[in-house]
C-alpha cells in the first residue's frame, strides 16, 4: 500500500488549478493513455514573461494528479526563466515526498513544464530522434531521458530508474540497455553490480492481493474521476476478469480503457503476462 503524505492526499482530493484554460498561450503535453499517465499543462504568460495562470488536465493516479496540482502552485507568479529551473525533486519536496514507485509522476510534471515553455518560445515538440535513442518502447523513454533522471536524482539502481521514468517497468526487454546506460553514468563499474536482484515469484495469494491493491489504489481513482468504476470478478492464471461500472460500462472507449489503462497498469505493477478480460 502506498504511503501518501497528508499534502499529497490534499492535492489529490482537492486539486488546485485543474481544468482547461481557453486563453492559454503555452501548452505542454507529455505521456499517453497507452502508458497509463498523461498530463496537459496550460500556461498564461504575460508580455513580461511572468506565468500569470497555470492549469492542468491529468489522466493518472493520485500521485500524478497531486504532482500536477503542486506544479501549478509552484510556477504561478514566477518568470519563465525561474520556472524553467524547477525540477521533479522540488515537486516531490513540495508534496512532502512521494512513494519511490511514484516518482515518475513528478518527472512527468517537470517534462510538461519544459514542453509548455518550449511551446511558448515557438519551438516544435521534441521528437524521439531529437531526444535521443528510444530505449523503452513500452513507455517511449529515450536514453537522454534516462541519463537526465540518473544525473538529476543520483539514481544508483535499475529499480530506481524504473521508479523515476517507468522505463523497464513492463516487458523488461530494455533492462540490459538501461543497465549499460547506468554503468556508463556510474563510471564504467562492473555491470554485474547493477543488475536487478532476482526476486522470488509471488504466491497466488500475494499476487491476488497485489492485483486488488493496484485496482483499488491506482486504477479505480482514475476511473472515478470521470464517473466510472471497476470491479474485480475473478483471477484465473494470467487472466484478470473485471467488470466496468458507471460511465465506463457504456463508454465507446471501454475496450481501450481495459487495454491501455487497466491491463497496462497491472502489467507494470504486478506481472507483465497479465491479460485483462471483461466479464
Amino acid at each position: 500500500m502506498w504511503e501518501y503524505t497528508d499534502i499529497v492526499q490534499d492535492h489529490f482530493l482537492n486539486p488546485r488549478n485543474a481544468g482547461d484554460m481557453p486563453d492559454a498561450n503555452a501548452i505542454g503535453e507529455v505521456g499517453s493513455l497507452a502508458c497509463g499517465d498523461a498530463l496537459k499543462l496550460f500556461l498564461k504568460i504575460s508580455d513580461k514573461d511572468v506565468i500569470e495562470k497555470a492549469s492542468f488536465q491529468t489522466f493518472g493516479c493520485a500521485s500524478a494528479i497531486a504532482s500536477s496540482s503542486a506544479l501549478t502552485e509552484l510556477i504561478i507568479g514566477k518568470s519563465v526563466e525561474e520556472a524553467s529551473k524547477i525540477t521533479n525533486k522540488e515537486i516531490a519536496a513540495f508534496l512532502g515526498g512521494l512513494p519511490k514507485e511514484k516518482m515518475h509522476c513528478s518527472v512527468m510534471g517537470e517534462e510538461a513544464l519544459a514542453a509548455a515553455i518550449r511551446n511558448h518560445k515557438g519551438l516544435p515538440p521534441l521528437a524521439h530522434e531529437e531526444e535521443g535513442k528510444l530505449i523503452c518502447k513500452c513507455f517511449g523513454i529515450t536514453d537522454k531521458q534516462i541519463q537526465k533522471a540518473i544525473r538529476e536524482n543520483g539514481l544508483q539502481t535499475l529499480e530506481e530508474i524504473t521508479n523515476f521514468t517507468k522505463a523497464g517497468g513492463a516487458c523488461g526487454a530494455c533492462l540490459d540497455d538501461i543497465a549499460e546506460i547506468l554503468e556508463a553514468e556510474k563510471g564504467n563499474k562492473n555491470i554485474t553490480e547493477i543488475r536487478p536482484v532476482t526476486k522470488r515469484p509471488m504466491s497466488n495469494i500475494q499476487r491476488m492481493q497485489k492485483i486488488i491493491q493496484v485496482l483499488e489504489e491506482d486504477i479505480r481513482p482514475r476511473l472515478t474521476q470521470d464517473g466510472g468504476d471497476i470491479e474485480l470478478i475473478d483471477v484465473e492464471g494470467n487472466n484478470v476478469i473485471v467488470s466496468l461500472r458507471g460511465a465506463c460500462s457504456s463508454c465507446r472507449s471501454s475496450a481501450l480503457t481495459l487495454k491501455n489503462v487497466v491491463e497496462a497498469t497491472l502489467r507494470e505493477q504486478v506481472d507483465a503476462n497479465i491479460q485483462v478480460l471483461e466479464a
